[in-house]
């Protein structure tokens, strides 16, 4: 299929792009890296009038250091903030995350920010940002707001921004003392999506564990620091709570042994 006939608008600046959203709303889609947006355009689950393009607005093409964050900008694409030279001993839960995720030509043009705005089940990005603790900077041409990952995703393709918003930029807080890193999935074959995820996030005090691929959005569960018997027990209560269901892939059951084996091994490795 094709998609349905649109307007395109190759945005200039940032104002630019906010201006036609304020005016499209409902109406206009945002096009940065396009990898899931085109998709969805040509079998037209979607259907916008207005497509507005942020690919080539410089100032939204940064990755960055700032307030104890990598900010990642509207247009930065995942191979620009993957091969970043630095990004082991900023953000090592992110430098883990990338290989997982599709296949290196999608990242060279897929954005961050797309995928976290796409926000998919079971989707890399969006649950690296949750179990992560960072937020999103949503803007329109009237004000400038920022939501934690928990308030932003809020359900399968579901998030808080509104018609007329852009998601500016991410936010990964950077690596504090202490903190050790894991991540793995479970896939059919590398690249495709994963049926479960897990990342950790582990001190001598505690630990972030958060799991995509099973409720319709990622879902973080914060533990004290448990061995042994207590974490598998932690892990299974956990696996139940997550709600999954069967479905043409796996059953239920599976997806809950994935998520007590996997998340075992990540809690493991990071510590």
């Amino acid at each position: 299929m094709k998609p349905a006939p649109f307007a395109y608008l190759r945005a200039q600046d940032t104002r630019h792009a906010l201006d036609a959203l304020a005016q499209a709303g409902a109406d206009a889609r945002v096009l940065a890296g396009g990898q899931s947006l085109m998709a969805v355009l040509n079998m037209r689950l979607a259907q916008p009038r207005w497509l507005v393009d942020i690919s080539r607005t410089a100032e939204l093409d940064s990755v960055r250091v700032e307030s104890g964050h990598l900010v990642v900008g509207a247009a930065a694409t995942q191979g620009s903030v993957e091969w970043r030279e630095t990004l082991r001993d900023e953000v090592p839960l992110l430098r883990m995350t990338f290989p997982h995720i599709s296949h290196f030509q999608i990242r060279n043009r897929g954005t961050v920010c797309g995928s976290i705005a796409h926000a998919d089940p079971s989707a890399e990005l969006p649950l690296a940002l949750l179990t992560l603790g960072g937020d999103v900077t949503l803007r329109s041409a009237k004000r400038r707001r920022t939501l934690s990952a928990a308030d932003f995703f809020q359900g399968m393709l579901m998030t808080a921004r509104e018609p007329d918003e852009l998601v500016e930029s991410v936010r990964f807080p950077l690596k504090a003392p202490g903190q050790r890193f894991a991540f793995t999935e479970f896939s059919a074959r590398h690249g495709d999506f994963a049926l479960v995820s897990c990342a950790a996030v582990v001190t001598d005090d505690a630990i972030r564990i958060g799991v995509g691929g099973v409720a319709d959005r990622p879902v973080l569960e914060c533990l004290p620091r448990l061995e042994g018997d207590d974490l598998r027990s932690a892990l299974n209560d956990f696996s139940w709570k997550l709600g999954a269901r069967d479905d043409a892939n796996v059953s239920a059951a599976y997806r809950r042994h994935l998520v007590r084996q996997l998340g075992w091994r990540v809690i493991k490795e990071a510590k």
